[in-house]
């Protein structure tokens, strides 16, 4: 951002899913944004929140008062821009064909890994990404919401499940082959220098290729494409394994305007710190935390009883799904 110092950057903290797969965070949503803010050469503290699997605000930035959440104009990253936090796209809104390309990303290829991650695979990635901290069965009847919430999205049912599993993967073959032949031997999709669109398709790949089992239909039709492969590797290399630590995640509560931030962390031991009294925004979020997880197993009996009626939804539970509650 144009006019801001140095130490005011610093203040920037990104709230993300766990670190696992050997990448910062393995969800679809957080990576990107991480990597938007590593390609602008941002300084700022990775944060983490193992307790809202559900949640569409994560990934969120903090920074003093200012708070930017993913599900508010268009995700995180968009959100960024507008606010002039930092646009790395503002010389190529004009280009036709960055425009139909990144589209392409958000639409064919998030959809292909969200299919992927619930429905096409076993399961167990998207399980270690997003349930694996909390308590069974909450962890399974909301790892079993989200399938059915996946599924009401991609418009798939009984009756049209293996025609939509084409569609999505023949969409994805395409935007791959398209995207190999975009990206050639360059650094960069456009311009020689990174976007918003080489953060999300680095961010999609990196997942790929790191969290999806080898069985994986779009990891198959992704290792087709060297060049695509290699860039994600070496964007890895560059921008991830040379990022914040993330080494110790730990719990993070609701975002706070008034609870200032800090730095990346330094390698120096922590100093010893004198009591204090605990503040009025402490006692809240532990009082939050108290009642959790006896509002998420109301959470989980709501969701039993709707899923016990035939008329709940258009999008009803297959074999595969039914097989996890009788686990």
């Amino acid at each position: 951002m144009e006019g801001e110092s140095e130490s005011e950057r610093e203040g920037y903290s990104l709230v993300v899913r766990k670190p696992c797969f050997g990448l910062p965070t393995a969800c679809p949503s957080c990576l990107p944004p991480y990597l938007y803010l590593r390609f602008a050469n941002i300084p700022f503290l990775l944060d983490f929140n193992l307790v809202f699997p559900d949640s569409d605000q994560i990934p969120y930035v903090e920074s003093g008062d200012y708070v930017a959440y993913n599900n508010e104009k268009g995700g995180l990253i968009e959100r960024l821009k507008e606010d002039s936090i930092i646009d790395l796209d503002s010389e190529l809104y004009s280009v036709p064909e960055w425009i139909s390309t990144k589209a392409m990303l958000t639409s064919w290829l998030a959809d292909a890994i969200t299919y992927e991650l619930w429905v096409g695979s076993d399961g167990s990635s998207a399980q270690i990404i997003y349930c694996s901290d909390l308590p069974w069965p909450i962890g399974k009847v909301l790892f079993l919401k989200q399938i059915r919430s996946v599924k009401q999205k991609l418009g798939i049912t009984k009756d049209n499940a293996e025609q939509k599993e084409g569609e999505i993967y023949r969409r994805a073959s395409i935007a791959y082959g398209a995207l190999s032949t975009r990206l050639g031997d360059q650094n960069f999709f456009f311009e020689n220098r990174p976007s918003s669109l080489d953060a999300i398709f680095s961010g999609q790949a990196l997942i790929i290729l790191q969290a999806l089992p080898e069985t994986s239909v779009l990891r198959s039709k992704l290792l087709e494409h060297g060049n695509l492969v290699r860039y994600a590797e070496r964007v890895k290399t560059e921008f991830v394994d040379t990022g914040p630590s993330y080494s110790a995640p730990h719990f993070h509560a609701e975002p706070s305007s008034s609870n200032p931030k800090k730095g990346p962390r330094q390698s120096s031991k922590p100093k010893s710190k004198p009591k204090r009294e605990k503040t009025q925004e402490e006692k809240t979020f532990k009082r939050r935390a108290k009642y959790f997880l006896a509002t998420q197993l109301i959470a989980v009996l709501l969701f039993l009883t709707l899923m016990g009626r035939p008329d709940d939804s258009e999008v009803e539970l297959d074999d595969d799904d039914e097989g996890y509650i009788n686990d």
